[in-house]
């Protein structure tokens, strides 16, 4: 059981590391009172361009890897059962991403989850994670809409899996929850851009 809490507490504190105020500080603004106010690399490379978006956009996805990297390392000294690492390597990701979303040190207003949640996706399963990226390329490119591109991504993300689990890829269930719930958590961050995207008002990203 102390594994399990030093997994979901050093995952929330890697996810919580506040990249884009971080930056946004740097560069003189509080990231939060600019653009859309959303605590995430989308939004800085809209106000402060690409040069700074993407540095944070490449953060947020490595803190998500190495939040499941380190579950690894805890459970592997342990020599656990394979179940076991399964489900701490899963606790790692989720909490990374929670903390990502809700960090203490924001109020816990933090970013929407979804750069955190490709990083932790690709540390535990990359096949799932290349096949949604593509997805979130594809969507995004047709429409121009990032809000729109990561929540089908989102919802493509379980429905992957669950094919996965299906033809037998996967020899747990763990990572099928998970990504139910990591869905769960992107789309409901997206509840605002899905009320703009019905109402015609969500802003599209132009290349200037």
């Amino acid at each position: 059981m102390p594994t399990i809490l030093y997994v979901a507490i050093v995952g929330y504190l890697v996810g919580s590391f506040p990249t884009a105020y971080i930056v946004g500080r740097i560069c003189g603004i509080d990231i939060r009172k600019e653009g859309s106010g959303n605590v995430g690399a989308t939004n800085v490379a809209r106000v402060l361009g690409k040069q700074y978006g993407y540095p944070v956009f490449i953060v947020d996805v490595a803190k998500g890897f190495a939040a499941v990297k380190l579950a690894e390392a805890f459970t592997g000294s342990a020599h656990s059962s394979a179940f076991f690492v399964d489900l701490c390597r899963v606790l790692g990701a989720m909490f990374a991403v929670i903390g990502h979303s809700f960090p203490v040190w924001l109020g816990f207003k933090g970013g929407k989850g979804v750069s955190t949640s490709i990083g932790a996706f690709f540390a535990l399963n990359w096949i799932a994670a290349v096949v949604v990226g593509i997805l979130w390329i594809v969507i995004f490119y047709a429409t121009r809409y990032v809000s729109l591109a990561s929540i089908v991504a989102a919802v493509g993300l379980p429905v992957t899996v669950g094919v996965m689990l299906f033809l037998e890829k996967l020899q747990s269930p763990v990572l099928f929850y998970f990504s139910l719930v990591l869905a769960a958590i992107v789309v409901l961050r997206h509840r605002s851009n899905i009320s703009r995207l019905l109402s015609g008002t969500e802003h599209r990203f132009i290349r200037k």
